[in-house]
């Protein structure tokens, strides 16, 4: 188990940089897209929101995220650190509602950032059922390992107790931006979520 722990350690560490960088870059906002291509399009009747698409997702920005959506923003944008899609962030960040719309949209279900972690992983090692569910009835690959070799039951399956340095460093970062972790919570729905995934 020590070496799950590990491996689930090193992957969230990962991800909250990553995510934690993003986030910081994300609040100067996307800017015109016009401007980043070069080029402008005349055709283009829909603009996307200043907000990044991340951004968006995280603050449970509905409006932002359809106005991307019909902008024609790349709903599975990487972020530029670790590379997580909107989809990602969603379940990162127990947006159920945005998973809901990013799949609708045609988000890939099973993307995968920088560690190889997808949506499943992360809403399976945050203790997110909702997300788990939807993710499992849309098709999501709960077979996928990331690259420390764990799929979303892994995630999941360890002891709390293995995994409670991981929650303790990954709340402390993501705190600022908005994350609540519930460790009575947590430490009681992830066996319920490893019996989801088996």
């Amino acid at each position: 188990m020590k070496t799950q722990e590990i491996i689930v350690a090193k992957t969230w560490k990962v991800i909250t940089f990553l995510v934690a960088s993003f986030l910081m870059t994300a609040c100067v906002g996307q800017g015109d897209s016009d401007q980043q291509n070069g080029t402008a399009n005349k055709t283009e009747k829909v603009k996307p929101p200043k907000i990044d698409i991340h951004a968006a997702v995280v603050g449970g920005d509905t409006e932002a995220l359809q106005q991307h959506i019909a902008a024609g923003t790349d709903i599975n944008k990487k972020d530029p650190y670790g590379g997580s899609s909107p989809l990602i962030t969603a379940a990162l960040f127990d947006k159920p509602a945005m998973v809901e719309t990013l799949i609708e949209a045609g988000a890939d279900i099973d993307f995968q950032n920088k560690e190889g972690s997808t949506a499943l992983i992360t809403a399976a090692f945050f203790g997110r059922p909702e997300i788990v569910k939807i993710l499992l009835e849309k098709g999501a690959d709960k077979k996928i390992k990331n690259k420390f070799g764990a799929t979303a039951y892994e995630s999941a399956a360890a002891p709390f107790n293995e995994v409670k340095s991981t929650y303790d460093m990954m709340g402390k970062l993501l705190k600022p931006m908005g994350l609540e972790l519930d460790y009575k919570q947590l430490e009681k729905i992830r066996p319920q979520i490893a019996a989801m995934l088996k």
